[in-house]
Formats: C-alpha cells, sequence, structure tokens
C-alpha cells in the first residue's frame, strides 16, 4: 500500500498544481480584461492557450476576439440575474417544471379520409398529392409502392441537382423495398397510412450501409453501422427511404461541402436551413415528406423560406438516437411535410419513448380532424407583433382571418428578468463539447464556412465559456421555464411570428413544441409562414388548429412552378 500511495501522490499533486495553476491564470487573464479596457486581446488568447494545451494560429486569434469579448459580455449580464440556491441546473434536461404533470388519456386518432379519390389528369400532379391520398390510392392499389417510388425518384434525379438537396440517393434499397411492400399489400398485410410512402431523411440520422454526412467535409466519408430509431420506426411503419438529404455543415444555414441548398421558389436563394434539403424537397414535390431538426429554429426556418409545413415537438417527443448531436439539451426531431395533418401522421410513427435517448417521454397524442375553435384558449404575443419586422404584414392578415374562423385571441405579454439572447452560449458550450475532436485535431479547417459567426470559430470561442456560467445559464433556463409554463398553462395555442429570434430562441430553450406553416407571400412572390407554439406534449391541439386554419386557406396547397 505504501508503495502504491508513493506511486499515486506524486501524478496527483502534478494534477492538481497544473489545475491550480489554471485557476489562478484564468483569473489573472479576466481580471486583466477588466482593468485594461475590459477586453481581451490576442497576447491574453496565446496565454490562455497554453493553459488548455490548445495552440491556434494567428488567423484563429484574431477571429477570437470579438467572440471572446462578446463572450464577456455575456457573463456580465448572466452574472446580473438574481438565482436563489434552490434553482438546480438543467444537465439532463426536463421541460417540464416542478409539479407538472404529462397528460395520460390516448382518445383514438381519425385522420381525414380520401374515399372515392381519383388519380390525377396529369401524373406530374401526384408530386401534391397530400400523405392522406397516397396512402388511398396505394392501400386500394390504384397505385403500386413500386410506381409511386421510381416516380419520385424519377422527380429527385431531375431537380435535386439544380437545388442541391440530396447527398445520397437510396435507390437501391428503395426499390427493393417498394417490392416488398407491394407483396405484402397483395398476401392483405397493410402496416398503415406510411406504407409504401416515400420520404427523404436530413443527413444527420444514421442509416447503416450508406454514408451520414453530417453536411461536412471531415465526416463525408463517414457511414455509421447502425440505424437511428427514427429510419427504424418509419421502416417499421412502411415508409420508403428515397435519399439522405443536405444539411449545413454540422447543422447550420444551407451550405454544406456540396455547396448551397437552392430554394424551389427561387434558385437563386437558399433554402435557409440547417434541415435545408428536406425543407427544399418537399416544396418542389420531390418526396412527400422529410424528416428535419431543429436547435434553434432548423425546421422553422427553412420551412418558412421554402413554403412548407414545419413541425418541432417538444423536447424528448422523438428519439435522437442515431443523430448528430448539435446540442444534447436542445435538439429536437421533427417532420417537415405540405400540411399540419401530413405532419400529424409522420409524427404519430415517431414518437415514443426510447431505452438509447434517456430524454425521451411517453405521453399520449390527440390530433383531432375536427375542433371547436371557439372553445380553444387562443393567446398572441402582442409585443412581438407590433414590432416593425419584415412579415409583419402578412401575419397581420392572419390575425384576422383567425378570428374570422372564431379563435378567441387574448393578447399576452411576456417580461421575464432574464437576458435570453446570453443564454445561447448553452448552446455554443454544448456544441464546443459535441465536436470537441474536431477542433483539437484542426480539421475544423477543412469545413466551407470560415467566418467569424460559423461553426469553427463558434466551436473555438466555446472553449473559453467558464463551467461556472454555462451552469449559472441552464439554472436561468429553469427559471425561463417555470415563468413560460405560468402563462402557457392559461391557453391551448399560443400565436407568434415565425422568424422572431427571440421566440425562437424561448421556445426552443423551453421545448415547448411549434408548428410553423404558410401564410402568405411576399410582394416578390416569396412564401411566408406563422407559428403556433402549444403546451407540452400537447402537439394535437396546435397541429389541428392548423390544420383548421388550412381547410380555409390555400397557401399550403401552393407550390413553385419549377419553371428554371
Amino acid at each position: 500500500m505504501k508503495n502504491l500511495l508513493k506511486i499515486r501522490f506524486p501524478i496527483e499533486w502534478r494534477n492538481f498544481s497544473l489545475l491550480l495553476k489554471a485557476i489562478i491564470f484564468s483569473i489573472v487573464i479576466i481580471s486583466t480584461a477588466f482593468i485594461f479596457d475590459k477586453t481581451i486581446n490576442k497576447e491574453s488568447v496565446i496565454q490562455a492557450e497554453n493553459i488548455i494545451g490548445l495552440n491556434f494560429s494567428d488567423a484563429k486569434r484574431d477571429s477570437l476576439i470579438e467572440s471572446l469579448n462578446a463572450h464577456l459580455k455575456n457573463y456580465q449580464n448572466i452574472r446580473k440575474a438574481y438565482l436563489s440556491n434552490d434553482i438546480p441546473p438543467s444537465l439532463l434536461f426536463n421541460p417540464a417544471p416542478p409539479g407538472f404533470r404529462i397528460p395520460s388519456k390516448q382518445f383514438h386518432i381519425e385522420f381525414s379520409k380520401y374515399t372515392n379519390l381519383a388519380l390525377p389528369v396529369y401524373e406530374e400532379d401526384l408530386a401534391w398529392y397530400s400523405i392522406g391520398q397516397l396512402a388511398e390510392l396505394i392501400k386500394t392499389k390504384r397505385v403500386s409502392c413500386l410506381a409511386l417510388t421510381k416516380f419520385y425518384l424519377q422527380r429527385l434525379k431531375k431537380y435535386s441537382p439544380k437545388l442541391q438537396c440530396v447527398v445520397t440517393l437510396t435507390e437501391d434499397y428503395a426499390l427493393r423495398r417498394a417490392a416488398d411492400l407491394d407483396k405484402e399489400l397483395a398476401a392483405g398485410k397493410y402496416r398503415g397510412t406510411l406504407h409504401g410512402i416515400p420520404y427523404g431523411l436530413k443527413d444527420l440520422f444514421a442509416v447503416k450501409g450508406y454514408p451520414t454526412t453530417w453536411g461536412a467535409v471531415p465526416f463525408k466519408g463517414q457511414v455509421i453501422d447502425y440505424n437511428s430509431t427514427v429510419f427504424n420506426k418509419l421502416e417499421a411503419a412502411g415508409g420508403v427511404l428515397l435519399a439522405k438529404l443536405t444539411m449545413g455543415e454540422l447543422a447550420m444555414g444551407d451550405v454544406w461541402f456540396g455547396g448551397m441548398t437552392r430554394n424551389p421558389w427561387d434558385i437563386t436563394q437558399g433554402s435557409s436551413g440547417s434541415s435545408a434539403g428536406s425543407a427544399s424537397s418537399v416544396s418542389a414535390g420531390l418526396l412527400p415528406f422529410a424528416i428535419g431538426t431543429e436547435t434553434w429554429g432548423s425546421i422553422v426556418s427553412p420551412s418558412t423560406i421554402c413554403g412548407v409545413t414545419g413541425f418541432r415537438p417538444s423536447f424528448g417527443r422523438v428519439s435522437r438516437a442515431g443523430a448528430m448531436a448539435l446540442s444534447w439539451s436542445m435538439d429536437k426531431v421533427g417532420p417537415i411535410c405540405r400540411s399540419a395533418e401530413d405532419c400529424a401522421i409522420v409524427f404519430d410513427v415517431i414518437r415514443g419513448q426510447d431505452n438509447i435517448d434517456p430524454n425521451t417521454v411517453n405521453a399520449p397524442f390527440n390530433y383531432y380532424s375536427k375542433l371547436n375553435l371557439k372553445k380553444l384558449r387562443v393567446g398572441y404575443l402582442k409585443l412581438n407583433f407590433a414590432k416593425n419586422y419584415d412579415l409583419k404584414d402578412n401575419d397581420s392578415l392572419t390575425l384576422n382571418k383567425l378570428q374570422q374562423m372564431g379563435f378567441n385571441l387574448t393578447p399576452v405579454e411576456f417580461n421575464s428578468d432574464i437576458p435570453l439572447q446570453d443564454l445561447s452560449i448553452i448552446l455554443e458550450a454544448e456544441a464546443g463539447a459535441a465536436f470537441d475532436l474536431l477542433t483539437r485535431n484542426g480539421d475544423d479547417d477543412k469545413m466551407v464556412k470560415q467566418t467569424k459567426d460559423s461553426w469553427p470559430n463558434i466551436f473555438r470561442a466555446s472553449r473559453f465559456i467558464p463551467a461556472v456560467e454555462y451552469i449559472n445559464a441552464n439554472r436561468l433556463r429553469t427559471k425561463l421555464v417555470c415563468q413560460l409554463n405560468q402563462i402557457m398553462q392559461k391557453f391551448d395555442v399560443l400565436v407568434v411570428p415565425s422568424l422572431e429570434d427571440d421566440t425562437q430562441l424561448l421556445f426552443n430553450l423551453t421545448g415547448h413544441p411549434c408548428i410553423a406553416f404558410p401564410n402568405g407571400f411576399t410582394s416578390k412572390g416569396m412564401p411566408t409562414s406563422i407559428s403556433f407554439v402549444g403546451n407540452l406534449y400537447d402537439e394535437g391541439i396546435i397541429l389541428s388548429a392548423a390544420n383548421q386554419f388550412q381547410k380555409v386557406t390555400n397557401f399550403n396547397k401552393k407550390h413553385p412552378p419549377l419553371n428554371w
């Protein structure tokens, strides 16, 4: 035992000594920054690098300085907020506040029926049929699974090169799969509404035997030897995977290693991101639906820009097992479709608890094809709609339309003492941890975007976020969850502007569900959207309410002419 102690003690002492030096030096750097104009300079960065064991180039150091000084302001604002000792950090994030009860009663769901549905006169129009319509054609054997798969594969090959929305076509798999599903149908086995329905996956979901590139050069050849849970669930339901779709590099924007994913309404513009290919392909009628992910606007934003319906469920409703992790406490999985009911159909398949993802929960999903609008408690964020912003005109018309439909709108003001934008360091810290090795081995240099606001620089800057501030930001997040839920529980639906940055961050931090759906066009003919936010684990209400809006308008039925 004495010999063992002699061996271990010097090692432990050296670790303690190094830690003590790191703490002292960090204090010196920060103190120096406050004393001398409260700024960090290149020399400070160089010294900090020695402590944390990294070595950046001068160019990277110059890029870092602005971000590090911005972080100092984040820390200052976070420290101003009062935190009583009983507010815990959210490490394994749970969006449910203390005392919240997850709904338990599941009712029978009935989606719209399409009996006596006719085939389109022009085959091309099949591209714009809903999932429910396509399911009726397959179930009644007026269209085979194989024929539908070939139809959409042909469209993908024709249009995706210009849209740059596909990373990998899974053609061989899809053709075999569709043929097998036709055989099942002939034998009397019908798996449900998604039987034989083609779809696409954002290329951060693992599918065994195919590349999963995460949109970034360092992972271009990556093949993951297992399937994501979402893929397995869609497979079990009869879905036919046709393509792995583009995404912004490591889930940011619409630029990937093959170029920029284009907007079908105007291919000179990007499709926004990061679920860029998912939104672009559905908008162009290349697929009936696609799966996307959202951490901070990555479903809502491209769905808005591309004129489709995007649905972000409550945090923990859909398993992220087998999907790229960007932020463990903020990542969510959801469908991108052409209607709210299509989103409901897909969500009903992919939702549910998964032992591999500890954040997942079991909760019922109650969708109503008919809804008494006058009994709905509907609020709208008054101050957000009062601002001057690009989509204000269409949003104002939508609020009027909702009132005409029978929605009783109540103005809501959400005033919080929490510095919301400063809590973005939660995402940055988790993303930096998720791609720690990429930063340390220098492979971030291989990424396409190298601006101050792109991932390589954000990852590097995240190394300097103190753990204390990250934890206290999460404690503030817990406080934010409680504050918001006090308001949300008074309503069934909260109407919000889709692309308002504060609301995007707010509801992604708290984990509330959101559906963004088309509500008009700009003067230049580009689509716009509005969003409904719902209570935690109560996705059915906002999907049903959005469906009612789409029944009396035709914005979601519009599609780009594809005449480019």
